[in-house]
């Protein structure tokens, strides 16, 4: 499967409540049970307006799917074309 950074910009996001950020990975969760096993969450970053989530799916036209069905938006979805890190200049 192929990487991907999805930025989603929603309002207020970085100050949502322990429940209500519960509450979203359960959508998420439901959403991507549907998909399965096209894609998988990684995990996502929390800013004050924005989420930037880091996916695993077959192609984008799955990425969108599950914002379809999840309810949240995907305004930039970007494939990840390589990861480097500390020990890539070793």
């Amino acid at each position: 499967m192929k990487k991907f950074i999805i930025e989603r910009d929603i309002a207020g996001v970085g100050a949502m409540s322990p429940e209500a950020l519960c509450e979203a990975a359960r959508t998420s969760n439901g959403a991507l049970a549907q998909l399965a096993p096209k894609v998988q969450w990684q995990h996502s970053y929390f800013t004050a307006d924005k989420t930037f989530c880091i996916y695993l799916a077959q192609d984008e036209h799955t990425i969108h799917e599950h914002a379809r069905l999840s309810g949240f938006p995907a305004n930039v979805v970007t494939e990840v074309t390589a990861v480097i890190d500390p020990t890539t200049g070793s």
